[in-house]
């Protein structure tokens, strides 16, 4: 009995943004009065069209990257590629608190990725890669906690009632914040 997720940053309007910077810089290197020959690109290395190109470069590798979450009666794992190349394990036993909650992404974590939350709360740490406002709060001995955004959030609470029974998981609540 597992709950298995994988979840990546979606960037699309990035794509829009860079798409009319690039415009406007290629407009002003080749059409503007007295635009640059083959010959002038040349001479400084095409700078111009590596300055286009680059956005879109750096866009696609930050697209590529990929968290996945998952839930077994063992604990929570979690890795986060390419920055984590180990899956991080946290069992059952380090948990205090574990549930589904509601979350502000800009307002209390300031954006989306991985985000500490606002004010120098160092010990609360989030992992949000999509535009739905709940998540899974994982409340751990000592302090930490962590916040994970979910898809696929009945699924999940679901598995957390029936993971709560079968294993009786004492950490899990199932009540929806």
């Amino acid at each position: 009995m597992i709950f298995k997720e994988e979840q990546k940053l979606n960037l699309w309007w990035l794509y829009i943004l860079f798409g009319i910077e690039a415009i406007i810089i290629l407009s002003i290197t080749f059409l503007a009065k007295g635009g640059m020959s083959w010959q002038q690109l040349k001479e400084i290395y095409f700078v111009p069209i590596l300055g286009v190109l680059l956005p879109f470069i750096i866009i696609y590798i930050v697209q590529q990257n990929r968290f996945c979450l998952e839930i077994s009666k063992e604990g929570v794992s979690y890795r986060f590629w390419p920055f984590a190349r180990k899956t991080k394990h946290i069992p059952f036993t380090s948990i205090d608190a574990m549930y589904i909650r509601k979350y502000d992404a800009l307002a209390e974590y300031g954006g989306w990725g991985t985000r500490h939350r606002l004010w120098f709360k160092l010990k609360d740490k989030a992992f949000i890669f999509n535009d739905k406002n709940k998540g899974l709060q994982l409340e751990l001995k000592g302090g930490k906690k962590l916040l994970f955004s979910i898809a696929d959030i009945d699924s999940l609470n679901l598995f957390l009632i029936n993971l709560k029974t079968t294993q009786h998981i004492g950490a899990i609540e199932t009540d929806v914040r």
